[in-house]
């Protein structure tokens, strides 16, 4: 019996030697074309007794070696099940990512996976690489993609649905890990070199957030379900036929929290910054191209928007009169040569790069305005459709103040609360100073002693700003007599000529009075 065991694995084990010999001699030596008729043929045989169809996901697409975004999608999701399922696993080093190493499955492994009751399989498999060749673009050592098994019986599901439900959850998980960041515009002259790009990014930290911000209650609570439509609203952007972006405009005194605020919106959405410095930007062209550089899920933002360039409509009467000066001082117009090329950027080209066609290339943008002087800004670059909702930065009123308190000494009331309420009412102060007056300065400041120091201060802020007001009055009254001062001594002048005038016409008169009499004399009553 023994014997008989052993000359069958004998025969077996020659066998299969035979095949692998076959198999070999049939992959190496057999025409390219007459092995790819056989193996078609020999699938087409065994696909009716396998009831199971495969689909592969190749990692580089392309002759530059770009990797594949599905690739990636796939590995992203599968990471979770591959920590937990597979044997033999491989690190991969994610850049930009809070996870930046993530764990997906070695070649040769396989994972399972269900949709909706059906049951699935991936694998990652490696073809080598078959011939040596020389490129500037060699290929890679080894091909790696993976695998999608299933049931040929749900292939209209899993074809559709399952496939396209795998690439978005890879690609929301990409964003929920990745390190958002804040982009600053690189100068036009810095485009063109190696690995250069438009955009320059550090990772983005800053910890504000609608708790910590110094609002109203209510206010903050519009704001916020405003910034949550519009992020859940791909499909009703598309229905009503418009981009999916919003624009948001912050104007108020400086230290009332418009930069906190683009910061609290980043952080509530999860969003990238690109923060646009338009006096870099020469013109409109190079406008655009940062344009469609940026990514979706970001905030672009534009600060101190009536101090970046002149969009007002006084542009035309600033060149007219540059111009004036250039005539009588030709060497102005050389030493400003340099700042007028880097500024040609007009209201027309902004209008389009947050309205017009331009704006629709990606989605899911915020762009935001920032300005002190709101009346300074053109009608036009504001208006509704292009500055969606205006949000005023007011000074510190007691809901922003109880906001403050809570972040900065932990105190929710206290009996000074009432005092500090009615000094608000009466005064203005920023946010910025309220929060600079509550902060303890050492270990022996506790909270009554922060919130003396704030009366004390808007006492002090309400006293200069009473003295600021009068003196700006005896001001105006000094203008006012000054003009009036002016005006008198100008009707003097007026007057004084005006009888000096006369006085020189009536000795003319007189003159040509006589000389008219002894002409009338000499010719007669017919002269």
């Amino acid at each position: 019996m023994m014997m008989m065991m052993g000359e069958t694995w004998s025969q077996l084990g020659s066998l299969i030697a035979t095949a692998m010999f076959l198999w070999a001699m049939f992959d190496k030596y057999f025409p390219h074309h007459l092995r790819s008729l056989i193996l078609s043929h020999t699938k087409k045989l065994t696909s009716f007794v396998y009831p199971y169809i495969q689909i592969k996901f190749p990692e580089f697409t392309g002759e530059y070696l770009k990797r594949s975004e599905a690739y990636a999608a796939i590995e992203t999701y599968l990471s979770s099940k591959s920590s937990s399922e597979a044997k033999n696993l491989k690190a991969v080093v994610v850049k930009d990512s809070s996870q930046p190493v993530q764990l997906s499955m070695d070649e040769n492994e396989e994972v399972t996976d269900e949709f909706e009751g059906m049951k699935v399989w991936w694998g990652v498999k490696k073809i080598p690489r078959r011939t040596q060749s020389f490129s500037f673009y060699p290929e890679m050592e080894e091909k790696r993609y993976y695998k999608l098994t299933f049931h040929k019986s749900h292939r209209e599901t899993l074809c559709g649905k399952y496939i396209n439900h795998v690439l978005q959850e890879g690609k929301a998980i990409t964003v929920r890990n990745r390190q958002r960041k804040l982009c600053i515009n690189n100068p036009s002259q810095n485009w063109g070199g190696y690995r250069s790009t438009k955009w320059s990014h550090v990772t983005f930290e800053h910890p504000a957030s609608f708790d910590t911000l110094a609002m109203d209650s209510k206010k903050k609570e519009e704001i916020i379900n405003d910034l949550i439509k519009f992020s859940e609203g791909k499909e009703y952007y598309a229905k009503i036929g418009k981009a999916w972006k919003r624009g948001y405009l912050l104007y108020g005194p400086p230290g009332t929290g418009k930069s906190s605020m683009i910061a609290a919106m980043a952080n509530y959405l999860n969003y990238d910054i690109y923060d646009l410095e338009l006096t870099t930007v020469k013109d409109n062209t190079e406008l655009r191209r940062l344009l469609i550089e940026t990514t979706s899920k970001s905030i672009i933002v534009i600060e101190d928007i009536d101090c970046s360039l002149d969009l007002t409509g006084q542009r035309k009467k600033k060149k007219e009169q540059e111009k004036d000066e250039e005539k009588k001082d030709p060497a102005s117009k050389m030493a400003k040569g340099e700042e007028e090329s880097s500024s040609k950027v007009t209201l027309s080209g902004l209008l389009n790069f947050i309205d017009g066609l331009w704006s629709a290339c990606g989605g899911e943008r915020i762009i935001v305005f920032t300005t002190n002087y709101v009346e300074k800004l053109d009608p036009a670059l504001i208006r509704r459709g292009r500055m969606d909702k205006h949000i005023e930065m007011s000074y510190c009123g007691f809901e922003s103040f109880k906001v403050l308190a809570k972040n900065y000494l932990d105190v929710d009331s206290h009996e000074l609360f009432a005092t500090i309420d009615r000094l608000l009412e009466e005064s203005d102060m920023t946010p910025a100073d309220v929060a600079e007056n509550l902060m303890p300065k050492s270990q022996n400041e506790d909270a009554e002693t922060c919130l003396k120091k704030l009366i004390e201060a808007i006492k002090t802020a309400k006293e200069e700003a009473t003295k600021k007001v009068e003196e700006e009055a005896r001001l105006k009254v000094e203008k006012e007599e000054k003009e009036k001062q002016e005006a008198t001594q100008e009707d003097v002048k007026v007057d004084e000529s005006l009888a000096k005038d006369v006085k020189e016409n009536g000795v003319d008169v007189v003159k040509d009075d006589k000389t008219l009499g002894k002409e009338v004399k000499e010719n007669g009553v017919t002269a």
